[in-house]
């Protein structure tokens, strides 16, 4: 491996152990996090698909099922890269600040909602839109450790595509023309 394909992410816990254990995550568990995000989007998305009557908002969740599927591959290459480093103690604190101060208690999965008390389509967006709003979010919350230009970009692009999943989740909620789902 040349220096070109090494990827830099800060470990955030100290050689010491974590002084507040939960609250800081190290460079593997965040990208394991990242990963599992998008495999969780894409496979809620998938299933949608399915529970759905519009044409056109069925083919936008196949489409953001893909990219949820590109994304997770992205994530899953950018570990098999990655080369962690303990930093300071003061960036451990400031990394225990971000991801538990800014985070709170989300959990970030689909896991945590149940689909089947879910019956109006307008419900079903709303709950997607908050968990794309979730994803980037923590998205955001990489970007401080990670030193490497392209992955930076990367991170970027993703989050950009994560806000245009917003984007077009809210034009089906300014639609009312369909307000519950197949199978009511």
């Amino acid at each position: 491996m040349n220096a070109q394909d090494r990827i830099i992410i800060f470990d955030t816990t100290l050689r010491d152990g974590e002084q507040s254990p939960g609250a800081s995550m190290n460079a593997g568990e965040k990208l394991r996090l990242a990963i599992q995000l998008e495999k969780n989007g894409e496979s809620v998305y998938r299933d949608a698909v399915d529970k759905v009557t519009k044409p056109d908002l069925a083919s936008l969740l196949i489409w953001m099922a893909d990219e949820e599927a590109s994304h997770r591959r992205w994530f899953s290459e950018m570990k098999k890269k990655v080369e962690t480093h303990s930093i300071n103690p003061f960036m451990a604190e400031m990394s225990r600040q971000v991801f538990g101060g800014i985070l709170g208690d989300k959990s970030f999965s689909h896991q945590d909602v149940d689909f089947s008390r879910v019956d109006r389509l307008d419900d079903l967006i709303g709950i997607f839109i908050e968990f794309e709003k979730d994803t980037v979010l923590f998205y955001e919350t990489l970007i401080p450790f990670v030193e490497d230009n392209d992955t930076l970009e990367n991170i970027a692009k993703i989050i950009a595509e994560e806000h245009d999943h917003i984007k077009k989740l809210n034009e089906f909620l300014v639609d009312k023309t369909e307000v519950s789902l197949a199978g009511d």
